[in-house]
């Protein structure tokens, strides 16, 4: 499904793309860094796809880093264009990206953005604290931001670490985003198995934000101060506020307090989100230290106070966490306008998918007026739904994936009565059903055949009786 043209979800970019100067990558640099380091403020460095096995530093340039996804608005270009920083130069800068200022003067500069990418395999950067000097921590695996307020858009943030204590540091976190006295617009990402001691999805230090319609999953850590969702410690020195709205933030982990939500000694505003599965030692969903936060109009798993917050199971569909047709959070946010779902051109009273329902905020990720298609995630589930006493649920294996045109699809496990087989594309529509036949006494086959479909990345579907038993991650190439 298309989406409108990305330049006008972020104006700035687009109002500067058509006379910017262009700076291609690889064709005219054959590093991202590189065409970094030549643009000029309200550039646009434009990376096709490929891997880049890069440490970026935006040097305090405010320049826009985007992928061909802001021309093509395909999801499919994200996870294709990745930065990773899995081989820095130098260890203790091992952040993927940096946007960073060496002097807080320019917190208001807004004009850094990077759209477009999957980032993955940073460990973070050894960075001396600046309320706490002398304390030095390893921060942001992923993206470590100072002093400057970038907009991070439609990117996938993926497998990043923010754990290594080696050298003296007092703590590391952040694991896919640390962001330091400065108030960026953090929006439709998907940010998902990333680690951090704290923080391993995202930290806020001292900063005000803006983080709207993301997919925050599956992040783990919190061993030192908690956190694993989003982390907010203390108020903006600018006094800008923090602003966590129409998020999916689920079955993210920590080890201190604090799985879903992390706030300590701070303010903010948590409107129209989904925090369900996070497990953590208190706080399971949201810990409140010493802050005043409003809450309203969540799915809050274990509760808590706040006009139109619902503690109900948000019933998601089969991928990437869409709100199936049955969900209680279709329609229940907040009832403002200013928070209605886009509506669909072909009929004005219903909401635009992926947002379902009327035009009132549907809560999670794919509600409200910033919804858009996101990128998938790496790690999707391998099996869904209570435990039964029917056994072990099945177990999908495919050989070879990715595909490139023939594959065995191998299950285990399987009640043979009412299974259904089928294949969706990352827009939710079902491209194939298939059937397994029995190959031995436990095992069941399939003989999948690429034929007509595109490259990209697919779900595959286990269902019996309407109950989602497995899934599998597909990718062609």
């Amino acid at each position: 499904m298309k989406k409108p043209l990305l330049l006008l979800v972020c104006i700035f970019a687009a109002s500067s793309f058509v006379n910017a100067t262009k700076l291609l990558v690889p064709s005219q640099y054959t590093s991202i860094q590189a065409a970094i380091d030549a643009a000029s403020v309200h550039d646009t460095v434009l990376v096709s796809p490929g891997t880049y096995f890069e440490n970026l530093n935006f040097r305090a340039k405010g320049i826009v880093l985007a992928s061909t996804f802001i021309l093509t608005q395909d999801t499919a270009t994200i996870d294709a264009t990745v930065i990773n920083g899995s081989q820095p130069a130098i260890p203790d800068s091992a952040s993927c990206v940096i946007i960073a200022s060496k002097v807080p003067s320019t917190i208001a500069d807004t004009s850094a953005c990077i759209i477009g990418f999957k980032i993955t395999g940073g460990t973070g950067t050894k960075w001396n604290d600046e309320h706490s000097p002398g304390n030095i921590y390893r921060e942001g695996g992923g993206i470590l931001v100072q002093y400057l307020s970038p907009r991070i858009l439609h990117n996938h943030i993926t497998h990043n670490q923010a754990v290594n204590m080696s050298g003296g540091m007092a703590s590391a976190g952040g694991g896919a985003i640390r962001c330091g006295d400065s108030n960026p617009l953090i929006q439709n990402n998907v940010i998902d198995n990333n680690q951090g001691r704290y923080g391993a999805g995202i930290v806020f230090n001292y900063c005000g934000c803006t983080v709207r319609n993301n997919l925050i999953a599956h992040n783990s850590g919190g061993q030192d101060f908690g956190g694993s969702g989003v982390w907010l410690l203390g108020e903006s020195s600018q006094g800008s506020p923090r602003n966590v709205l129409n998020n999916t933030i689920i079955f993210n982990y920590a080890t201190g307090p604090g799985g879903g939500i992390w706030a300590l000694n701070t303010s903010a505003s948590i409107i129209n989100n989904i925090l369900w599965g996070n497990t953590a030692m208190s706080g399971k969903q949201i810990y409140s230290g010493a802050s005043t936060l409003a809450v309203t109009y969540n799915d809050v798993q274990d509760g808590f106070t706040g006009a139109g917050n619902i503690k109900e199971n948000p019933e998601f569909d089969v991928i990437n966490y869409f709100l199936s047709g049955i969900s209680p959070c279709i329609d229940k946010g907040d009832s403002s306008a200013v928070f209605n779902d886009n509506p669909d051109p072909l009929d004005p009273t219903s909401a635009k998918f992926p947002s379902k329902g009327s035009l009132r905020n549907d809560m999670g990720a794919y509600g409200g007026p910033k919804a858009s298609l996101l990128s998938s995630l790496s790690t999707l589930w391998t099996s869904a739904g209570p435990a039964t006493n029917q056994g072990p649920l099945p177990e999908i294996l495919i050989m070879p994936n990715p595909v490139r045109d023939a594959a065995d699809i191998v299950m285990h496990n399987l009640d043979e009565n009412a299974l259904s087989t089928e294949l969706f594309d990352i827009n939710g529509h079902t491209v194939r059903q298939m059937s397994p036949e029995p190959f031995s006494p436990d095992e069941y086959r399939i003989r999948f055949l690429r034929g007509n479909l595109s490259s990209g990345n697919y779900l595959l579907v286990l269902t019996s009786a309407n109950r989602v038993l497995a899934r599998k991650s597909l990718t062609i190439n």
